[in-house]
């Protein structure tokens, strides 16, 4: 899973980005101080792999991954090259979804690009640049299509929605907010449309944030109505206090959390609302070698959830055997689950459950 954190300049990009990756980015107070991508590998939390490691004892206890990669602040202008604005976004055309970070907080000492805070016109400042984009690139596949047409009438049909889609975006709305997006998706993927992509806004609030003033909480819910109204995702989150506790040991972030009320750090929190936006799961692998989470889509097959490990394991399938996380933990070992017949025998048919602990079967 690769996710792009995008945004203005100077909303708190990279500080987010250091935080979650205690990858120290390069962070400062000027516009365009990222301009190379920071990628940075994240290992998702499961408290699963815990329990397995010490029921098995494996050299290696391998999570899942999240890829980060920061990609420089936009400005107005950006789909026609200002602020080296199309290398910018050819990097957002490379994620699976996009991380927007929306400025909420008040700081006279972090200049805004705009001269002001308003989470409403940055965010339409970001989409307008997306859509410019998707629009140029729409009407480049429209002419092709038109010229293949001339020989072959099924792209007819594909001239048509992409033209109304053409006209969707022409009311400065996103690929995603399409009526037909869903009906049409499968052909308008072959687009790759940046305002196509799944997207969660990281409301980024100063350190009194999640109680704050009230022209913070005004903020909050003006980015809370853009994300409802097209069906995307928002975290509330300071980056500031997200770089701080990257800083600490597990039992001071343990204490430093419980003090602020929080259950979890903002990373779990972005980790767990990414995997619900893009619709993916883990299950595991374990055993005195290792013990491992892979992360595919919900409603993936056995075959294809085993071509996760390696090609010859879906090219070969036989069958997986299966048991759920919470029955291993409640028998207490494999070889009692086995005795109480908790272990089943799945098929190519199979779809795959979150937590599913797995050995698949296979012959090439």
């Amino acid at each position: 899973m690769k996710l792009g954190i995008v945004g203005l300049p100077n909303v708190g990009k990279s500080t987010l980005f250091n935080a979650i990756t205690n990858a120290g980015a390069e962070s400062a107070n000027y516009p365009f101080c990222t301009i190379d991508p920071n990628v940075g590998m994240v290992s998702v939390p499961d408290e699963r792999l815990d329990k397995l490691t010490e029921m098995y004892h494996p050299p290696k206890t391998i999570p899942a991954v999240v890829e980060f990669v920061d990609i420089a602040g936009l400005v107005r202008g950006a789909s026609k090259g200002e602020g080296l604005g199309n290398k910018f976004l050819s990097h957002i055309r490379e994620v699976d979804a996009i991380v927007h970070v929306v400025r909420c907080f008040e700081n006279e000492n972090i200049v805004h690009v705009e001269g002001s805070i308003d989470p409403e016109r940055d965010i339409e400042t970001i989409n307008l640049e997306l859509i410019l984009s998707d629009m140029e690139l729409l009407e480049r596949r429209i002419e092709r299509s038109k010229k293949l047409a001339k020989g072959d009438k099924k792209y007819n049909e594909e001239i048509e929605v992409f033209e109304r889609l053409h006209a969707h975006l022409e009311q400065g709305k996103t690929a995603r907010t399409f009526p037909e997006f869903e009906e049409y998706q499968e052909l308008i993927s072959t687009v790759d449309l940046l305002s196509s992509k799944p997207v969660i806004y990281a409301a980024n609030v100063d350190e009194n944030g999640f109680t704050g003033d009230e022209a913070e909480n005004r903020r909050l819910e003006a980015v809370r109505r853009i994300a409802e109204a097209e069906g995307s995702m928002v975290l509330p989150i300071c980056a500031q206090m997200e770089q701080d506790i990257a800083t600490l040991e597990d039992d001071e972030k343990e204490l430093f959390l419980s003090e602020l009320g929080l259950e979890e750090s903002g990373l779990d929190r972005l980790i767990r609302v990414c995997y619900d936006l893009l619709g993916l799961m883990s299950f595991l692998t374990a055993g005195p070698k290792e013990v491992r989470a892979w992360t595919i889509k919900k409603g993936t097959r056995a075959p294809q959830a085993a071509g996760k490990i390696h090609t010859d394991f879906e090219r070969g399938f036989i069958r997986a055997e299966v048991i759920s996380y919470d029955d291993l933990m409640a028998c207490g070992s494999m070889v009692a689950a086995k005795e109480k017949g908790l272990v089943r025998l799945e098929g190519k048919d199979y779809v795959m459950r979150d937590g599913d602990i797995v050995v698949f079967r296979f012959n090439v």
